[in-house]
C-alpha cells in the first residue's frame, strides 16, 4: 500500500489533537481517530477495542469498517488472542500474516474481509492500559518505525480522551451525590421542626416515602422543601 509521508501524519495528529480538546462527545471523537488513521495508513480496518475492567475484558468500541461481520459485538478476555495479549503485556505487536499467526483469534473473519497484516498498539495514559487500537491491511504490509510512531501517538491521544471523559463522568457523579446530600440534610431539617420529630424519624419516614412510592431520595427531599416554600408564600 502507499506510504504516507511525515507532513500526512503530522496534520492526522494535530487534527486528533483539535478533537480531544473540542466539546465533540468521545463516541465522535474515537470515530473521527479511527476513520482518519485509516486513511492516513491506507489501511482496510482501524479499530478500538477498550477494556471492561469489571469484567476483565476487551470489547469493540468503535470501527470505520462498514462491514456487520466486523461491526458485531464482540468481546476478547484480557491475554486472550492478540488484542488481549497487547493489552496484558503493554507492548505494540506487529503480524506479518494473521492468517498464519499461532494466537489470532479470528481467522474465520479475517479470510472473509482479506484481512493480512496487522498492528495493535495499546493505548495508555501514563502506565495504564485503557484499551487497543489494530489497524489492518489487504495484503502483506511491513510496518515502517513511522507507521509504529504514528499509530502510537494516536493510542496515546484517543487513550487521553477516554480518561478526561471519565473523570467528568466520575466529577459529575459526585456532584450529583453531593447535591442529594445537601437536599436531603435541608428536608431532615424541615420534617424534625415541623413534625417535632429526631433527625433519624425524619430520615426514616423519608427512607419509607422513596421506597414505597419508587422515587429517589433527591426527590423526595425535593418535594419537601418545595412544600415549605410554598406554604411560605
Amino acid at each position: 500500500m502507499p506510504r504516507s509521508t511525515e507532513k500526512d501524519y503530522l496534520s492526522t495528529l494535530t487534527k486528533i489533537s483539535k478533537a480531544i480538546t473540542s466539546d465533540l462527545y468521545l463516541e465522535d471523537i474515537l470515530k473521527l481517530v479511527v476513520n482518519l488513521t485509516a486513511g492516513v495508513m491506507s489501511a482496510k480496518i482501524c479499530a478500538i477495542w477498550l477494556i471492561d475492567e469489571d469484567a476483565g475484558e476487551l470489547k469493540i468500541r468503535t470501527t470505520q469498517a462498514l462491514s456487520r461481520d466486523y461491526v458485531k459485538e464482540r468481546t476478547l478476555k484480557i491475554g486472550e488472542g492478540i488484542v488481549g495479549t497487547v493489552a496484558l503485556e503493554k507492548k505494540p505487536i506487529v503480524i506479518p500474516d494473521v492468517l498464519s499467526d499461532k494466537k489470532y483469534k479470528e481467522k474465520k473473519l479475517a479470510k472473509k474481509e482479506n484481512l493480512v497484516s496487522m498492528l495493535s498498539m495499546p493505548m495508555m495514559v501514563k502506565d495504564k492500559v485503557v484499551g487497543v487500537i489494530n489497524v489492518y491491511t489487504t495484503e502483506k504490509y511491513k510496518f515502517s518505525k513511522s507507521d509504529i510512531d504514528l499509530l502510537g501517538a494516536v493510542a496515546n491521544q484517543a487513550a487521553v480522551a477516554i480518561q478526561n471523559t471519565e473523570l467528568m463522568v466520575k466529577t459529575k457523579v459526585i456532584q450529583e451525590e453531593l447535591e442529594t446530600r445537601k437536599r436531603v440534610e435541608k428536608a431532615k431539617g424541615i420534617l424534625m421542626r415541623e413534625q417535632g420529630i429526631s433527625e433519624e424519624d425524619a430520615y426514616g419516614l423519608m427512607r419509607r416515602s422513596s421506597m414505597n412510592k419508587r422515587v429517589s431520595m433527591k426527590e423526595i427531599a425535593e418535594a419537601i422543601i418545595l412544600s415549605q416554600e410554598l406554604r411560605k408564600w
